[in-house]
């Protein structure tokens, strides 16, 4: 729905752009492939297995006795781990614990893309089909050696791949020290300490094991459910600094992450005070969000103060998928969480002095998840007009709520919320029959599979097969697609900002890190600019210790490049 509040259309009016600095992958022309099950007049379309060759299901050992990880699951993502130009998927599955032995033996997946709309399944070749229960993924080159490396988290133990530029990974968790055991959840790749190197941020949810699982329902009628996390005790969560030599150090308590304690979904990283420094947005359930502003390597914990923690009324809610972006070009970043039913989702729109105001219900998005329940999120240009639209992945917790709550379903739609320029306009029934598929969406992770310059879509869908959206709504339009390669600045150039101009059109980008819920994103970004036909120019700041600003002209339209730090032309 549009926008008649004359003081948030204030907000949106205001187009500043924050200079930045942008990195590309090599330049290629658009593909001219077709997909079965395309719908006409749509923005997303759903595509088949039989296209996509993607056969794998997601199993979480549903039982009796209700054991909390079997509903929270899974994550996925998008990543080149060949390093050919292409998305490759990866899928998380659960797998053995001590609730948990599962009848037949499960395993992860990694689909290479084979640049034609189809995947082929290279997980035994590649070395990465994990072991335990699996929550989710985090992609990045902490090594700063070109190819992206995974990390995945688990209930019990989580795993370190190391990846050998040669199609397959290493598992280095013993060496590299990061296993973080218990329950762990998202996790993300930042600079948290601008040395240039990755470091790693791993949430932690309760204290939970099959010994200590708690009975949940209603004694009367003897019908057990999953229990809301609140009968459970929160643990710290976890911070681990990159040596540089292949290994980590915990320095959880010294860095301040450990005084809180987390019942930690999904986690963002991005600068919120536009000081330079990464901070941390961490969505916790039945505990106050976090806030983890950076002050220069020691980070303050300061959600409620900022107004991110707790609702209205002082009472924290069931945070599960995080996001941020600057989504009215102001050029400070807002922050997003979902919620589950009774609570509404909640959009944070940045006061500039380290507090947020909450727009949900202004925009339309608070009414409309009233009663829904999200996981993933993720604020992108779905059709490259140049303004930065939501997408929502929703299912309830409680696979036994039909008609127990009026209203509240288990299988959920997703939603689509697109950005007017003034407002944020729900067109989730433009948007494909899958905006009116129920779901038990979990994770959701955003990338360009067959690199025509639309982003595309991967749903992670709790005991089902997965779901891969086509994005025909952005190949409307123009773009250019930037891939960034730190130098002095952490590889993945985690904190870049851009700044673009396209006539008539000036915008600006925040590479952020992490986002949505349990999952991993395509590095690069798109930058939308609708019917016009000529980037003017486009500005890179890289994040520190390099802080330099790039300027480049004479750049290409529907196309790749790459940015390096510190060289002047891009590729």
């Amino acid at each position: 729905m549009g926008l008649k509040d004359s003081s948030f259309q204030m907000f949106f009016s205001r187009r500043g752009f924050l200079r930045a600095l942008a990195g590309a992958a090599a330049a290629r022309e658009i593909p001219a492939f077709t997909f079965p099950g395309n719908e006409q007049g749509t923005f997303f379309s759903e595509v088949p297995p039989s296209a996509s060759g993607i056969t794998w299901r997601h199993v979480n050992g549903r039982s009796a006795d209700m054991y909390l990880p079997e509903t929270t699951g899974a994550g996925c993502g998008f990543l080149d781990y060949d390093n050919d130009g292409w998305m490759d998927i990866y899928l998380v599955n659960s797998g053995a614990c001590d609730f948990y032995t599962p009848p037949r033996p499960l395993r992860n997946v990694l689909y290479r893309n084979n640049r034609d709309g189809t995947f082929t399944d290279v997980t035994e070749k590649a070395g990465v089909m994990g072991g335990g229960y699996g929550q989710g993924i985090a992609v990045g080159d902490y090594d700063s050696d070109g190819f992206p490396d995974i990390y995945l988290t688990q209930y019990g133990r989580s795993i370190l791949y190391h990846n050998n530029a040669d199609g397959t990974f290493s598992d280095v968790t013993e060496k590299a020290g990061v296993a973080a055991p218990g329950w762990a959840t998202s996790a993300v790749w930042f600079d948290y300490d601008n040395d240039g190197r990755l470091d790693l941020f791993v949430c932690r949810f309760v204290d939970f094991s099959k010994a200590k699982n708690k009975w949940c329902g209603n004694r009367q009628t003897n019908d057990r459910s999953y229990c809301i996390p609140r009968v459970y005790d929160p643990m710290p969560c976890w911070l681990f600094h990159n040596n540089g030599n292949g290994t980590f150090t915990d320095v959880s308590k010294e860095s301040g992450i450990a005084q809180s304690m987390a019942k930690a979904w999904g986690v963002v990283a991005c600068d919120i005070n536009n000081d330079g420094w990464m901070d941390l947005f961490v969505a916790n359930d039945t505990e106050p969000n976090f806030l983890f502003v950076n002050r220069k390597g020691k980070f303050e914990e300061d959600g409620v103060l900022a107004g991110v923690g707790d609702n209205a009324y002082g009472r924290a809610r069931s945070g599960m998928g995080v996001d941020a972006a600057d989504y009215d070009e102001d050029g400070w970043a807002d922050l997003f969480v979902s919620n589950v039913d009774q609570e509404m989702f909640s959009l944070y729109h940045n006061s500039k002095n380290e507090t947020f105001s909450d727009f949900a219900i202004l925009t339309g998005i608070g009414p409309t998840t009233k009663l829904m329940s999200g996981w993933g999120v993720k604020f992108f240009d779905y059709d490259n007009d140049g303004d930065l639209d939501l997408l929502l992945c929703n299912g309830h917790p409680d696979d036994k709520i039909d008609g127990r709550v009026e209203g509240v379903k288990y299988l959920e739609p997703m939603l689509l919320y697109r950005n007017t320029g003034n407002g944020l306009k729900n067109v989730s029934a433009q948007g494909g029959s899958i905006f009116s598929k129920p779901l038990a969406g979990r994770g959701m992770a955003i990338g360009d599979f067959d690199n025509d310059g639309a982003v595309d879509v991967l749903i992670a869908v709790n005991d089902g097969a997965p779901v891969l959206l086509r994005n025909n709504a952005g190949r409307q339009n123009n773009w250019l697609g930037v891939k960034l390669v730190g130098k002095k600045s952490n590889s993945d150039a985690v904190g870049a900002r851009l700044a673009y101009h396209a006539g008539d059109l000036k915008r600006s980008r925040i590479k952020v890190g992490g986002g949505s819920y349990l999952s991993s994103h395509d590095p690069r970004m798109v930058l939308g600019i609708g019917k016009r036909e000529k980037v003017d120019w486009l500005e890179v700041k890289w994040p520190a210790p390099g802080e330099s600003t790039q300027r480049l002209t004479g750049l290409p339209i529907n196309r790749y490049i790459t940015i390096v730090e510190g060289q002047e032309r891009w590729s």
